[in-house]
């Protein structure tokens, strides 16, 4: 990893507004202790955590422009425009901030649609996003 915990917290916190950045805190939070408790990598999954909606406030043709370029599977572009982020915001992650842990990586990509054979780390996040307290749905 090229930079810091805390400098991937600046970069990612002034990419978003204020209300999505407490739903990443909270998503945070929540993925270290669901990781704590069930035997996954805590520091992984806080990566992973800050990571995960990088790309979330991204404009459409930006992602789509980013799939294309980048040799991304093209059925990403079948898909709900709103999971973009997710594949997306893994390769931010690799290409950007230099992350190179593959695990990290895949829970940042599938933190939206999940996969078979998820790993615990892949269901850490996925779940932490969707019971962060935050949450209003």
């Amino acid at each position: 990893m090229n930079r810091t915990r805390e400098q991937l917290i600046e970069a990612v916190q002034s990419q978003m507004p204020a209300v999505r950045w407490q739903h990443t805190q909270g998503v945070m939070t929540t993925a270290v202790q669901l990781a704590k408790k069930y035997g996954a990598d805590p520091n992984k999954a806080d990566i992973a955590a800050i990571l995960h909606d990088v790309a979330k406030y991204w404009q459409t043709d930006r992602m789509e422009q980013m799939i294309r370029e980048h040799n991304m599977p093209s059925e990403l572009l079948e898909y709900d425009k709103q999971l973009w982020h997710a594949p997306v915001g893994a390769h931010v992650a690799q290409h950007e901030y230099g992350i190179e842990d593959v695990e990290i990586l895949d829970a940042i990509k599938y933190h939206t649609s999940g996969r078979e054979k998820m790993t615990l780390l892949d269901k850490v996040v996925c779940l932490a996003d969707y019971i962060e307290p935050g949450r209003d749905f």
